[in-house]
This record gives structure tokens, sequence and C-alpha cells, in this order.
């Protein structure tokens, strides 16, 4: 039998009332109605100017294409490095929040923080990233988690088609390699074949070509949510619908994740990729039977200063050699099994606000749990508590530095130019 699903709670900075009104979780509203304008103005000012810039960089770098593949493909990872700073940056200066980062055993060595308290992960250069889907701006946490791996340059996501046709931003994706689904399986499948032959294939060298040099294998983190888009009212209410009709049971903290995208994915990219990295993430202070979405809205948690008061990552590796990628079945029964792990890590976090945390480490002598190798003894990070914001704030400059290196080297192309057209008339005077 469907569960009845609850009312998300209001958001109080939209001005409602009642005795049914629960507290924000992100808190009271900090700013008032001047000051809220003043950052949306702020915030669409600094987004558009980033855009714009990196969309025009991206124009203005096309021709490279037919000039050397090798120097275009490593131009587009700047840009795309470019906006993954906007990403950190918007992050940090308009909605500031502790983040809170754990895992379990197979990433010990692999999540660190630094001095200063930044997040300073050693994830490897080729990977799936699998994750739940709570708010629309997940997004932008798992692209500074990249950051954090100096990968926010070879960043591919899977979206839905609608994003493709928003101005500057979907022309943008496309130039980074995006890839757009339109639900259409019989449409997609063509699609994602041939963007992941393009991953599969990809070897270019060049100053973006990674640490493994000229000849190895492009970079590339792709990021994936299986469950197809974010948990609210509407979609648990497909989902509690699709699992009756398969006749299993509904997850209560996500939806019942799709495995057929997943699946081609990993198939296509057999030989090419080693790891499986899924991270579950959660949102401090959502109550029971509510939904992100409807309480950490654009404007409470960029306008208001209401966002999650705490981000949390649960991290896990897995190895594509134990996934059952030949069987479809088999590897449906996979995905809802991790996906069950998941609820069972959302419920430990409903009860004790936190996930676990693996704070052990390997015995000398041992295999180190993380599958990597060598006589180094690897510790579990336990908690790390962090926020998202950039390793040196010069590194803002660099959103623009493309357009910077077009503008003074077309000025200076112009003044010789100039010189020659000058020589040339003094010439014939």
């Amino acid at each position: 039998m469907s569960q009845a699903i609850p009312e998300p709670i209001p958001d109080l900075g939209a001005g409602s009332a009642g005795k049914a009104a629960e507290p924000h979780p992100g808190g009271r509203i900090k700013h008032g109605s001047l000051v809220q304008l003043l950052r949306l103005v702020a915030f669409t000012s600094w987004l558009n100017a980033c855009i714009f810039t990196i969309h025009f960089s991206q124009i203005l770098g096309w021709p490279l294409y037919l000039v050397n593949k090798d120097y275009y493909y490593a131009y587009m990872a700047l840009t795309k490095q470019s906006f993954g700073l906007v990403a950190t940056t918007t992050t940090a200066w308009f909605s500031p929040t502790v983040i809170r980062v754990s895992g379990d055993k197979s990433v010990r060595g692999q999540l660190l923080q630094t001095k200063d308290g930044r997040l300073e992960t050693r994830f490897p250069e080729r990977l799936v990233m699998i994750a739940n889907h709570q708010i629309y701006t997940e997004w932008l946490y798992l692209w500074w988690v990249a950051y954090t791996s100096n990968m926010h340059g070879h960043v591919y996501i899977i979206l839905k088609e609608s994003l493709k046709y928003i101005p500057f931003i979907g022309p943008g994706m496309m130039f980074y390699g995006f890839i757009f689904m339109a639900r259409n399986w019989a449409k997609d499948k063509t699609r994602l074949h041939h963007r992941l032959q393009k991953l599969v294939k990809g070897r270019h060298g060049g100053p973006m070509s990674g640490v493994s040099g000229m000849g190895s294998l492009d970079p590339m983190w792709l990021i994936i949510f299986p469950e197809g888009t974010n948990l609210s009212a509407n979609t648990r209410n497909q989902s509690q619908k699709w699992a009756d009709k398969q006749g299993i049971k509904i997850l209560e903290h996500s939806l019942l994740p799709r495995s057929t995208g997943l699946l081609y994915c990993l198939q296509e990219l057999k030989g090419t990729v080693d790891w499986v990295y899924d991270c579950t993430l959660a949102y401090e202070g959502i109550p029971r039977g509510s939904f992100g979405q409807d309480i950490f809205t654009l404007r409470s948690t960029y306008f208001q200063g209401r966002p999650p008061k705490s981000v949390n990552m649960y991290w896990r590796r897995i190895p594509v050699s134990s996934i059952p990628l030949n069987d479809s079945q088999k590897f449906e029964l996979w995905l809802r099994n991790q996906w069950q792990e998941k609820e069972n890590f959302l419920e430990y976090f409903a009860q004790n606000g936190r996930f676990p945390a693996d704070d052990g480490h390997d015995s000398e002598g041992e295999p180190a749990t993380n599958g990597n190798s060598g006589a180094q003894v690897l510790k579990g990070a336990g908690f790390i508590e962090t926020e998202v914001k950039l390793a040196h704030w010069y590194e803002v400059g660099q959103i623009f530095v493309v357009l910077a290196a077009f503008a003074l080297v077309s000025n200076v192309l112009a003044k010789l130019w100039n010189m020659v057209l000058y020589g040339s008339l003094v010439g014939h005077g």
C-alpha cells in the first residue's frame, strides 16, 4: 500500500505563518528585503559576468579544433576549470556552510585535511561517481570535490536535455562534452554511445592531459545521479508507483535508482575505469517526510542567508571488477542493494546527525584496504569538518585569464599591424 506523503514544511522566509509551521532548518532569515535584493543583483551580476566570459572564451577557442586537437581539448579543460572555480566561489561567497566529510575504509588515505582546514581528496584521474539527489545544487558541491582533487577541469555530468536550451549555459555545457538525456532510451542510447566513445578513446597531450602524460587516456570524472531527478513529493509518488509495479519496497530517504543508463555507461567504459565512487549526501535539519528542495530553495540558500547548516558526505569506493555488468537483472539488484545501503546510512544520519566515519588504520604488512599497493600504512580520515573555499584568493583571476589573454594578444597584434601599416605609408611617402 502506498504511504501518504507529508506536506513539505513551508519556507518561513516567504511569509508563511501558522501553528503548523516548523522552524526552518537553516535558521532565521539573516537578511532583510533590501539586502536580499542587493544580494540578488550581486549574485546575478557575478554569474552572468563569469558565464559570458567563459562562453565567449569557448567560442574564441573553437578554431583550435581545426588546428590542433590536443590544444583544443586542453583549452576547453581550462575553461571548464574556470567554471569549477565559479561554482566554488559562488558557493563560498553566497551560501557558506559547514561541510562534513567521512567515508568507509575503502577510501583510507584519500580524504585529507590541510593545515589551513581545507579538504584535499586524492581520488584517481578516471572514475565514475554516483550520488543520491536531494536538492538542485548538489552538482556544485560535487564539482567542488573535484576541485579538491585538482580535477575540476575534467568533470562530465549527465543532465536533463531541457538544460541544453538555457542561453549561454546550455551551449557552454555542450562545449564541455556534457551528456544530455531526453529520457527516451531509444534516443538517448545513440547519443550516450557517441559521447562515451569520446571518453573511452580520448588520448590527448598538452598541459591539461593529466599526470599520466602523453598517450594515456584523458582524465575524466563522470558524475551520474541514478535516481534521475531530485527527491520531492511528486517524484516520490512516481517512485512509489514504479515500486508498486515492480513489487519492491519504496525508500524513505531517497528515490529508487534506475539502472539502465548507469549500466550502459559502465559497460561502455569497461577497461578504462577501475572505480566507482559512491557519495551519500545529507543535509542537516530536514524533518522526516519533508524534502530538501522545498526547504533549501534558491532564495533561502543564496539571498536570505539560510543555506543548510551542514552538508554531509559519506564516501565509498567500489571496484568496477566486482560489479555484475554482463547481466542486467543482476546489475539492477546490485544497484538496488547499493541504494538500500545508502538508505541505511541516511537513516543513521537522521538518528545521529552525522554519518559513520572510519578512523582506523591498516596494520603493517597487510594489503591496503582501499586497493592501493605499497608499504604505506593508511589511516581513516574520521570526520573532516571544512567549508567550500579556494586554496588561494587569487585563483578568482583564473576565471577571466583566458579572455584577458585573448584581449592582450589582440591588442599586441593590432599595434603591430598599425606599426607595419604606418611604416608602409611612410615608405611610400
